[in-house]
């Protein structure tokens, strides 16, 4: 590209950057990431994407991607025809299927440091490690009721057991989001733990999903009316997104505070500090 406009890769690099807020490399790795997301919701295989998307091996794919979107490539969910897969970008460009690129004409988007978009990823990334490590206890140190358990909302009753608030984790995204898409009251799946993770493999990219569309379009300040109420109330967009992560942190600490008591799994659970989980995913 630099011999192109007749210029050393430095400076074309160094202009490249100043113009677009992206370094040339960056924009190029994001932009096929943003297309290997797109092909893996049609049902191409990770295989297949990994290496046209550029990468050597799967495995540095797949921890690229996980990185970029908040879930493994395995789990990328078909098309919902209602946002594109795009990645924070200060410049408005991105992929556009089947091979285009779409520049926005007034770019909105936070950086990947942002702190809304570190906590959202950090809260998906901590209740799957919680959910690993509850699989080291026993059935009745999963479900039975615990001293000092409290009821975190009145309209989902007592959460007395790791069980039960780990459920509620997931739960209140799965029903948030049936209120943002004007769906009905999602079904209630099952609360083992390979239930639950299934969910939040259904859940999370979703949930990714819609909140980095309403970032794009800049709809913090939007009302829903939630039909699902009885009866329905409405609400700002910006304070569902803060009422989640703000109940999920808590249910969290709860969950790791009774795992830690029963396994002694100082290690397994950590203390859930994003400090620590973004070293250790970079």
């Amino acid at each position: 590209m630099a011999a192109g406009v007749y210029s050393s890769p430095f400076h074309f690099a160094r202009q490249f950057s100043r113009g677009t807020g992206e370094s040339p490399v960056s924009l190029r790795r994001r932009v096929l990431l943003e297309r290997a997301c797109w092909q893996l919701g049609t049902g191409a295989t990770v295989t297949e994407v990994a290496f046209a998307a550029g990468y050597d091996t799967v495995e540095g794919f797949s921890r690229a991607f996980t990185r970029a979107f908040g879930h493994p490539p395995s789990a990328t969910p078909p098309p919902a025809g209602r946002a594109p897969r795009w990645l924070p970008a200060a410049n408005g460009i991105h992929f556009h299927p089947p091979m285009s690129l779409w520049v926005e004409g007034e770019p909105k988007g936070r950086s990947d440091m942002d702190p809304t978009a570190l906590l959202l990823h950090h809260d998906l990334d901590d209740t799957r490690l919680l959910l690993k490590a509850a699989t080291g206890l026993s059935e009745e140190q999963y479900r039975c009721s615990r001293a000092g358990a409290t009821t975190v909302l009145p309209w989902d009753g007592p959460e007395e057991s790791i069980a039960a608030v780990l459920d509620h984790l997931i739960r209140t995204k799965e029903s948030w989001l049936a209120s943002i898409d004007g769906a009905d009251t999602p079904a209630h799946g099952g609360d083992d733990i390979p239930a639950l993770l299934a969910r939040l493999d259904e859940v999370g990219p979703r949930w990714l999903d819609t909140v980095r569309e309403i970032d794009r379009r800049g709809g913090w300040g939007d009302t829903l009316i939630d039909a699902l109420c009885d009866p329905p109330e409405s609400f700002l967009l910006g304070s569902v997104i803060a009422h989640v992560l703000t109940y999920s942190a808590y249910r969290r600490q709860q969950v790791r505070y009774w795992i830690r008591g029963d396994a002694a799994a100082d290690d397994a659970v950590g203390w859930g500090d994003p400090i620590e989980w973004l070293r250790k995913r970079d």
